[in-house]
Order: structure tokens, then C-alpha cells, then sequence
């Protein structure tokens, strides 16, 4: 008895101690590993080529480079999240474009290029106290929240909400269209409510309620209709499954507070593939872009959702199989 109950002690002792260093290396590994990778800028005006050159030579593989042909293209093509930022070449030098609204930290990062590309080839970058950089600001973000940090914090409270109205459904109720019905009055509820928050009391976001609702309802749904389904489907380990895949993986790959081109690949975009990097990209887009680039993240979210369903359904097919063939209790002895 003792050396069964000792045992048992060292493993969930030994298993406790894995758990956390497999989350404290989900969490900290890629903040720890934050660089520029292939970053989507434009650079347009009639020294473009020279200035891609020299982009590409100073910090090889940390920026996608295309070219536009005049400044116009160039903002248009920050408008439409197809890049981050843009270098417009100008008789008076190179002026920087960015867009903080799709990320705080890769602004932070162009305005800083700015200043180097202001000095000559293999110069010393300048100090703090140098002459005020050409940057402009084409798609700001929030004013109350210009470093994204509130937008940032929103991700990790919907995960965990989900998962435990996830686990709430699953043992409160039994009845499976029960179990879906609660799942979208609760995304519906928290959808507006949540919205309101954000934009009302902490004025995190701009743009439409009703959009910004729709946006964290789908997102709260693709979360919890996952985990109710895995949970019909698997049992208690289907809880535990989305709650690693969620919470380990798709919070710290969501780059909330950075963007998919700043994590290891393919990390980043492994992120995008999960419920809370898409929630985060829709969130961006609905807010600040006019939904320009919706389309992968909205599906990304209805297909995790759909699944969950499916999940729900599948087990309730096999619980009432098993209800129907197992044998009838013989009637208690009077």
C-alpha cells in the first residue's frame, strides 16, 4: 500500500514538474526568440531598387520586400494589411511609413530603420539624440493603447473563460443540443460583453460594436465548441487535450503582442492556425483595417467552431449506442 501510494506521489510529482517546464518554455521561448523574419514591407519612388538593395544587405532575411511604384501604392498596400510598413524614396531622402495599428512592435522596429537608412551606407547608427526621423503613422492604433498592450492582454482571458465554460457545460449538462445551445448563447453573451468593455470602458478598440462583437463571439465559440466536443468525443482527456493545444500553444503563438513574422517559423504560422492567432489577426483587421485580409482568419475560426460541433455531435452518437446495447438491469429483488 505505501509503495503504491509512494509511487504514485513521485509520478504526479515528476509529471507536475514536466507540465511546467513545458509551459514556461511555451510562454517564454518565443518572446525570447523575437526578431524580424520575412516581415511583409513595401518600398516604392524611383530609388526603390537601391533602397531594397540596401535593406537586403544590412538585415538579410528579416524583411519580404516589394516594390510599388509611387507613395499612394504604398499606403494602400499598409491599408490592406499586404505589409507592415513601407520606404517611399523621396529627392529628400527615404521616408518610413508604418502601420502601428497591425503591430506596435514592428512600428517600433521600422522607426528605428528610419533613422539608419537617414545615414550613409556603413555608417554608425546615431544616438538617442539625433535629428527627428521621417516616420508617419499611416494606421495608427488606439490612442488609449498606442503600444498594444491592452489589445494584447485580451487574447489569454478568452482562453480561459472558454475552457472553463467548456468544462462548466460538459458536467453540468447532460443532453448534447443543451450542451450547444449554452455554447453559443455563451459566445453571443460574451461576445457583446466583451466588446463593450474593450471598447467602451477601456477603449481598446475603434471601429463597429456590432463588428468587434461578431469577431470575439466566433472567436469564443471556435474555443469552447472545441473543447465541448473533444470532451463528448474523448471524455475527460478531450478537456485536458484542448486546454494543452489552446493555452500551451495557440496563446503564446497568437504574437498578440507582436505579429506571426516576429515568432520562429513555422511557429508563426502555426499560430495563425489555431483559434487564438486567428481571433487576434480578425480582431486587427475588424477593428483598424476595414476587415482588409478577414477572410483566412474568419475561416481558420469557423472550421475549429464546426468541428467542435461535429465533435459533439460524434459523441452523442456513440454515448446513445452505447446506452442502446447495453444490457437491461435485471429488476431489483423485492
Amino acid at each position: 500500500m505505501r509503495s503504491s501510494l509512494a509511487v504514485r506521489t513521485v509520478g504526479i510529482a515528476v509529471g507536475a514538474a514536466l507540465l511546467q517546464l513545458i509551459m514556461i518554455t511555451a510562454f517564454s521561448w518565443p518572446a525570447a526568440r523575437t526578431e524580424p523574419r520575412d516581415v511583409p514591407i513595401v518600398v516604392a519612388g524611383p530609388q526603390a531598387a537601391a533602397v531594397a538593395e540596401r535593406l537586403d544587405r544590412e538585415r538579410p532575411g528579416a524583411f519580404d520586400v516589394r516594390t510599388e511604384r509611387d507613395e499612394t501604392a504604398a499606403r494602400t498596400a499598409l491599408a490592406d494589411r499586404e505589409a507592415y510598413g513601407a520606404v517611399v524614396a523621396t529627392a529628400s531622402g527615404p521616408k518610413v511609413l508604418t502601420a502601428s495599428a497591425a503591430s506596435p512592435v514592428v512600428a517600433q522596429q521600422l522607426a528605428a530603420l528610419a533613422q539608419r537608412l537617414t545615414q550613409p551606407a556603413g555608417a554608425p547608427t546615431p544616438g538617442q539624440g539625433a535629428a527627428g526621423q521621417p516616420v508617419e503613422d499611416v494606421v495608427a492604433a488606439d490612442s488609449d493603447d498606442p503600444r498594444g498592450a491592452g489589445f494584447g492582454a485580451l487574447a489569454l482571458p478568452l482562453i480561459m473563460s472558454g475552457l472553463a465554460a467548456s468544462v462548466l457545460l460538459t458536467f453540468a449538462i447532460r443532453a448534447a443540443a443543451w450542451r450547444a445551445a449554452g455554447v453559443v448563447l455563451f459566445a453571443l453573451l460574451g461576445g457583446l460583453g466583451v466588446a463593450g468593455i474593450a471598447q467602451g470602458w477601456l477603449s481598446l478598440l475603434p471601429g463597429s460594436y456590432l463588428t468587434v462583437a461578431g469577431v470575439m463571439s466566433l472567436s469564443i465559440l471556435a474555443v469552447t465548441g472545441t473543447v465541448v466536443g473533444l470532451a463528448a468525443a474523448v471524455g475527460r482527456a478531450g478537456i485536458g487535450v484542448g486546454t494543452l493545444t489552446l493555452l500551451l500553444l495557440g496563446n503564446p503563438l497568437s504574437a498578440a503582442t507582436s505579429a506571426p513574422e516576429l515568432l520562429p517559423q513555422p511557429w508563426g504560422d502555426i499560430g495563425q492556425l489555431l483559434p487564438p492567432g486567428a481571433a487576434v489577426t480578425l480582431l486587427r483587421s475588424a477593428a483598424f483595417f476595414d476587415g482588409a485580409n478577414a477572410a483566412g482568419p474568419v475561416a481558420v475560426l469557423a472550421a475549429w467552431a464546426v468541428a467542435g460541433f461535429v465533435l459533439l455531435a460524434v459523441g452523442d452518437l456513440r454515448g446513445r449506442a452505447r446506452d442502446e446495447t447495453a444490457p437491461d438491469r435485471e429488476p431489483a429483488m423485492a
